[in-house]
């Protein structure tokens, strides 16, 4: 299973922005972008809402047996 972290950097580098493009075309501060993409565990999930909104795919809760696939 692909890691949030890469799944947001992947996509983002795919459609041809940079950190600040993309922060500022999904409307969350350039800081939410950088963390997502280091892989920070302390992040606002309303935020990571929004960044995954703008790839087409939404925030859901996962069953613990499926992530250790």
């Amino acid at each position: 299973m692909k890691s949030l972290s890469d799944f947001v950097k992947t996509s983002r580098k795919q459609v041809g922005l940079t950190q600040e493009q993309f922060a500022e075309r999904a409307g969350v501060a350039l800081t939410v972008i950088r963390k997502l993409e280091q892989g920070k565990t302390n992040l606002n999930l309303d935020k990571v809402a929004v960044v995954l909104q703008m790839f087409g795919h939404e925030l859901a809760a996962v069953p613990s047996k499926e992530i250790s696939r």
